[in-house]
């Protein structure tokens, strides 16, 4: 399933991203994925979580990016769950609209039993009616 964690800019989405994947690793069964714009947050991430920095990809548009992440998804049979941070910027969607790819998330979620959580610099109202029912924290 796609979680959403919404909110304008400098709101607190990292923060609430990083505290739910430092919490949820240390239950997990298999593993979890953490992607970002950049490595910044290496040093507040437990290090059984694995970081991907998306901006050393050469991904160009929304499609590609959703290529991405099933790249990764074949090469990890134990992937649990993957956080998304910035997921307009790494998905290539600033100024777009964010609704069809979430839902290729959602289909590729359903098909390999995979959590998506990712935090959209959105107000929850800017939100297409579709996906109102995902959001999971609203800044």
């Amino acid at each position: 399933m796609v979680h959403l964690i919404v909110g304008k800019k400098g709101k607190g989405k990292t923060k609430v991203l990083l505290d739910r994947v430092n919490e949820q690793v240390k239950k997990a069964n298999g593993s979890i994925v953490y992607l970002d714009q950049s490595s910044k947050h290496m040093y507040e991430l437990n290090n059984k979580i694995r970081l991907i920095d998306v901006s050393a990809f050469p991904i160009s548009n929304s499609d590609e990016f959703v290529g991405f992440v099933c790249g990764i998804l074949s090469q990890d049979h134990d992937l649990e769950v993957m956080y998304l941070d910035g997921f307009m910027k790494c998905a290539k969607l600033e100024d777009k609209d964010v609704t069809e790819t979430i839902k290729k998330l959602d289909n590729v979620s359903s098909m390999f039993n995979i959590d998506f959580i990712l935090s959209l610099s959105l107000d929850q109202s800017e939100l297409n009616d579709d996906l109102k029912d995902k959001v999971l924290v609203a800044l």
